[in-house]
């Protein structure tokens, strides 16, 4: 006790103790910061000095010492238990009354209701998915469906007419009435109307009367002799190479179907024909012999006359024009005309397969067989809108998906635009309507969008320009309801191969429209479900540019008559009687059944904790494009055609990273908590990143709008490789050794930088390269 007395004393009547300042102070000619630490003896020193310290000191003179020291060590001691006595009393108290209140919180798990009971936050719910499924079939149902049909049918709906901007205006109220908050985005675009004066001559006389037309044809008057070309594809102007038959500047008759009008156009203008006339063949259309045809002929999509870039009214822009524009005319003829046409062609005799199913006997045509095309389109600025609405996600609503639907057609286009535009409105309803009474959160935004100007491919491509920089960066996915219905024979699908597994999935749970009791996918049983469905994305797809021109996953599908027979789109005939008559009256449940593949592949990509995006699909794909290639180089360079220096190592490297990168996130997501969503959010960024880096960055988009080098066309496309060594083995004109091994460097390039991407952090990339 003595000890701990003398202990006490020293510590309250000790001398005065110095004690440490710290001064952070800045050296004014732009040194670095610095550190002072001063003892407090030094620090009044300094004050004084610098001429404060006076007005402070006054305060601090003359020193008193404190009363503690004056005070004795019992009154020390005793002050000093007192204290320690009174804390201990007071951490009694405490410990009771905690006890108390954990067993006041035991019993509260009786249900007893008070004011006072603080409201807890809701957490985000979500419906399993079994139940998630059998509600979307209870609530998309054909009566919905019908009385939409018939309030979006219009006899009259051009892009930027009156009746379209009345059909835009249904589609923002019915927006409304969800709950939504709709908007439009404006465009002022430049499409051609179709000429009074186009007319087409045969041999010096009038050949009928054309009504219909091609938009975005060249503005000419140009003869020359006929040339029949079956569909106009690559393969078949091969064909007549073959044959030793010029090209050079005839006018080429072409049959509708099997590819776009604008790649008809494109495959002839590159053999220098003078004119295109597209025609529908009684073999493949049942359409009257005076249905007039229309379309476009823009190897693009999007206003041509602001290439790469929204036609926004305050952009303005030094003239340009898209490179798919052609420099020849092109026009339609009905099958009246046609007839008139081949039924009198001389020359050669049809290469065996091209006269299958016409009504006439035909030639290819003679240089006798002059025929005059005069087009004379008017070139017109309209301005269209485009329509939209959203709901938002619960966890990520600043990531979304996109489903469209075209709005406009050139006649009633019941098949091209009202079925689409039912569907959408339909499927908008569905779902708001399971948020707001079933108790659906979806995780991520769902963006409703209807088009104008789809009949031009115009619209979408507009609002992708003017919002690529983030729509790349945010868009998982995009669904087309385009054209879903033209027949109820068949099943077509062309998607991006990260969507193959959900869909297919998807097909597994729809009723097949013929027979309730098995499943969409089970009429391909015994068979490979993929060559039977899934068909390449082309140009006419108008899911196209959200693939091949943003790197947005995308899915565009259809019921279609299983023989060759061609839905009539882009005529007056596109009515529902006539759609009626291709489903054999089943328009209403196979709409319904459409509405249901949307419907759950939307579903599934709002709803999981991980997007249901297989990246692994693109390795199989990567891999057969490089199985090619290799084998050409190798067959090349044995005949000396390609230089022996040219290595196939860093494409197989580039490969084997996005091979590695795959299989490296899949062990990521097999390893990790699912249930934490900050996790799921980093593997979902890195699983966006596939489509988008598939985009060569070394090609323009106004050049070459259509930049992913395994869904997309030109030059940099990974199928243009494969044709340029083609085209080296034959000893071509457009073979160039030194171009090839360009393109060969860029893609391989594109490649490993998308695999970069799929691996995540800069420390987590494979670059052997």
């Amino acid at each position: 006790m003595d000890q701990a007395r003398t202990t006490i004393s020293k510590i309250f009547n000790g001398e005065p103790r110095s004690y440490t300042r710290f001064n952070l102070t800045q050296n004014m000619e732009g040194d670095n910061s610095h550190v002072e630490m001063k003892l407090s003896s030094d620090m009044d020193d300094e004050v004084e000095a610098n001429g404060v310290g006076e007005s402070i000191n006054q305060h601090n003179r003359p020193y008193y010492p404190s009363k503690l020291n004056q005070r004795s060590p019992k009154t020390v001691c005793g002050i000093v238990i007192a204290i320690l006595f009174l804390f201990i009393i007071g951490y009694l108290i405490g410990y009771l009354s905690n006890r108390s209140t954990d067993k006041n919180e035991i019993k509260s798990n009786c249900p007893v209701l008070s004011e006072t009971t603080p409201e807890r936050e809701e957490p985000v719910y979500s419906l399993d998915w079994s139940d998630l499924r059998a509600l979307l079939k209870k609530k998309l149902t054909t009566g919905n469906i019908e009385s939409n049909l018939k309030e979006f049918s219009s006899v009259s709906h051009q892009a930027g007419s009156s009746g379209d901007e009345a059909l835009a205006n249904k589609v923002m109220g019915k927006f409304r009435t969800f709950g939504m908050t709709p908007w439009t985005d404006e465009h002022f675009v430049k499409v051609q109307d179709r000429g009074t004066s186009n007319k087409v001559l045969f041999r010096g006389d009038a050949v009928g009367t054309t009504e219909g037309y091609l938009a975005y044809s060249a503005v000419a008057t140009v003869e020359g002799a006929a040339l029949y070309a079956h569909y106009g594809r690559a393969e078949d102007f091969r064909r007549l190479r073959e044959l030793n038959v010029d090209v050079n500047g005839k006018v080429v008759l072409i049959r509708a179907g099997l590819l776009s009008f604008a790649e008809k156009v494109a495959n002839a203008a590159s053999l220098n024909a003078s004119a295109v006339l597209i025609y529908p063949d009684p073999a493949n259309y049942e359409i009257n012999d005076n249905t007039a045809l229309f379309g476009h002929v823009h190897l693009g999509t999007g206003d041509p006359y602001t290439p790469g870039f929204p036609s926004f009214n305050h952009t303005q822009f030094p003239p340009a024009e898209s490179s798919g524009l052609p420099l020849i005319p092109a026009q339609t003829i009905t099958i009246k005309q046609a007839t008139e046409i081949m039924s009198k062609l001389g020359g050669r005799t049809l290469p065996d397969g091209w006269s299958d199913g016409m009504l006439w006997d035909t030639r290819l045509g003679d240089e006798g067989d002059n025929i005059t095309v005069e087009v004379n389109n008017v070139l017109v600025q309209k301005k269209i809108h485009n329509v939209f609405g959203v709901i938002k996600g619960y966890l990520d609503p600043d990531r979304y998906m996109v489903i469209g639907a075209q709005r406009d057609a050139w006649g009633p286009g019941f098949a091209r635009s009202t079925v689409g535009t039912s569907l959408l409105v339909e499927l908008a309803r569905t779902i708001t309507d399971m948020i707001k009474n079933d108790g659906f959160k979806p995780k991520r935004s769902i963006v409703f969008g209807s088009w104008s100007a789809g009949e031009f491919g115009v619209g979408a491509t507009e609002w992708l320009e003017g919002y690529l920089t983030s729509l790349n960066l945010k868009t998982f996915s995009y669904i087309s309801l385009d054209e879903v219905i033209s027949g109820s024979g068949s099943f077509k699908a062309s998607a991006s191969p990260l969507l193959y597994d959900l869909l297919e999935s998807t097909m597994k749970q729809v009723s097949h429209t013929g027979d309730a009791t098995k499943s969409l996918h089970e009429q391909f049983a015994g068979s490979n479900w993929e060559k039977s469905v899934m068909e390449p994305m082309g140009l006419s797809h108008s899911a196209y540019p959200f693939q091949s021109f943003s790197g947005i996953p995308s899915l565009s599908f259809r019921f279609t008559l299983s023989s060759k027979t061609e839905y009539p789109f882009g005529t007056f005939e596109d009515t529902q009687q006539s759609l009626d008559r291709y489903t054999s009256s089943s328009t209403l449940k196979l709409a319904k059944t459409a509405g249901e593949v949307a419907g759950l592949v939307t579903l599934r990509l709002v709803h999981d904790h991980l997007l249901k995006l297989n990246m692994a699909k693109y390795s199989s794909v990567i891999r057969n494009y490089v199985s090619q290639i290799r084998a050409k180089v190798e067959s090349r360079q044995m005949v000396r055609r390609l230089p022996s220096n040219l290595t196939m190592q860093w494409l197989l490297s580039a490969q084997g990273s996005y091979d590695r990168a795959a299989s490296a996130l899949v062990s990521t997501i097999r390893n990790s908590d699912l249930d934490d969503m900050e996790q799921c959010r980093i593997i979902n960024n890195r699983i966006m990143r596939v489509e988008g880096s598939l985009l060569s960055p070394f090609v323009s988009p106004r050049e070459s709008p259509f930049r992913h080098i395994v869904l997309g066309s030109g030059s940099h496309t990974l199928a243009a490789l494969v044709d340029h060594l083609e085209a080296i083995r034959g000893n071509l004109q457009s073979a160039d050794v030194d171009q090839f091994r360009n393109q060969f460097a860029l893609a391989t390039w594109t490649i490993q930088g998308c695999a970069n991407a799929l691996a995540g952090e800069v420390w987590d990339m494979d670059n052997e390269i």
